[in-house]
């Protein structure tokens, strides 16, 4: 996608900041090794990646990356993944753990202190504005044209809005706006959630998402600092200070989100749960899937695993090497087993007789003989003992798998360790 110029010389004096240490506890057991930002999503992603694309796409590519829960996985997706970035041109990924670089604490305390911790580098750089992100979110935006709204209305904050159900809105940080998008209030996850003017049953909820000139933020995070009483986060501190003593600014994620020709609204995803991680997922598999990833014109940039390309054997009735409806990466061998509707991660092993639905499957899993899986989450390197059924008894599915009240079983090997088959 080609950016004006102004744009583009707006995000190159923009430096995107990701904030990437949750951990992700909705997914249970998916997060026990990794954290959220470092899940992996659509085959052959991890959830960071889009966050990151986003910004290199923007023509923003002075980023950091503060890690913290379980980091391991991530810093080494970003290492293997994210090591194209030239000095000599000014751009950088840095990634930023937790160091015990301030005073005794060893922790990030909040969001905004995740910032604060990192101070002394972030003015080393000397960025003009500061984007600071969520790495654990689904979706394609253009962060330069949010950069241009924040110059052009003056505003101490920009923040990323999305519009959502009344009923959800108490997960997030909701606003209320006047008629030219300014931010009357501000409160983090309220149990009475104020709704869009004309629109009782919608809220306007952040999507964690703010600029900052770099100045005005450096000086509110030292201020937030030295504040007793504060705790340290962003939705909770900052933003309702600015809101009542400065301009804050909502920017609408449908201005600057990213549409290809077969996406026909904008997308955005929180796939914090088992449910929503499945669902998203598998969505991918749909004729026309509301979120477009084959969109050359944004690509989602990662860490390409050398694999060769997925392969299909046996040609025999009930042993039949195939898939209908379903994505399946490098690596993948799809050995006489039935696919329907299914997401395989790369290196994914299939063996005869077997037949999966609604199964995403993450990377090397293996799925033995005769084994009949519906509506799965398999863990990564998981070994599904041949014979196994799942998805048919959802009494016999609670007891031996973590199962949702909508019926998605996610199957780790410790769980699969536990049967006494």
């Amino acid at each position: 996608m080609k950016l004006d110029r102004e744009t583009s010389r707006l995000a190159n004096q923009s430096m995107a900041f990701i904030l990437a240490g949750g951990k992700g506890s909705r997914l249970q057991e998916l997060t026990e090794k990794r954290s959220k930002p470092a899940m992996y999503f659509g085959g052959k992603s991890r959830i960071i990646d889009f966050a990151l694309s986003n910004a290199v796409n923007s023509g923003i590519r002075r980023i950091g990356v503060a890690t913290q829960y379980k980091a391991h996985s991530l810093i080494r997706h970003l290492q293997r993944g994210w090591s194209f970035f030239r000095e000599e041109r000014n751009e950088y990924l840095d990634i930023l753990p937790a160091s015990q670089r301030m005073d005794n604490e060893v922790w990030y305390k909040g969001t905004s202190d995740a910032i604060y911790q990192n101070i002394d580098i972030l003015e080393s750089y000397g960025p003009k504005y500061m984007v600071i992100l969520a790495g654990d979110h689904i979706y394609k935006q253009d962060y330069g044209l949010m950069v241009r709204q924040h110059v052009e209305t003056g505003a101490d904050v920009t923040i990323g809005s999305i519009e959502v159900p009344i009923e959800e809105a108490s997960a997030f940080g909701v606003m209320k706006v006047d008629e030219n998008d300014n931010i009357l209030e501000f409160v983090e996850k309220p149990e009475n959630p104020p709704s869009m003017p004309g629109d009782p049953t919608r809220a306007l909820a952040s999507m964690g998402i703010y600029v900052f000139e770099s100045k005005l933020l450096y000086d509110m995070l030292r201020q937030d600092a030295d504040n007793p009483d504060t705790q340290n986060d962003f939705g909770k501190d900052i933003i309702p200070y600015l809101v009542k003593h400065g301009k804050a600014v909502a920017h609408p994620f449908s201005h600057s989100c990213i549409r290809s020709g077969l996406e026909k609204k904008p997308y955005w995803r929180d796939v914090g749960t088992i449910d929503a991680f499945w669902e998203a997922n598998i969505d991918l598999t749909d004729f026309v899937p509301e979120l477009d990833i084959y969109d050359n014109d944004w690509p989602i940039w990662t860490h390409q695993e050398l694999q060769p390309p997925a392969k299909f054997i046996h040609d025999e009735e009930g042993r039949r090497g195939q898939a209908v409806s379903s994505m399946v990466s490098g690596g993948c061998i799809i050995s006489g087993s039935s696919l329907n509707r299914c997401l395989l991660f790369t290196g994914v092993k299939a063996h005869s007789f077997s037949s999966m639905e609604g199964v995403v499957a993450l990377p090397h899993a293996e799925i033995n003989r005769n084994a009949e899986l519906k509506n799965v989450v398999i863990d990564r390197d998981v070994k599904i003992p041949a014979g196994l059924v799942v998805g048919q008894d959802p009494v016999l599915d609670a007891q031996r798998f973590r199962r949702t009240d909508s019926g998605i079983c996610l199957i780790t090997q410790s769980m699969i360790n536990k049967l006494d088959l």
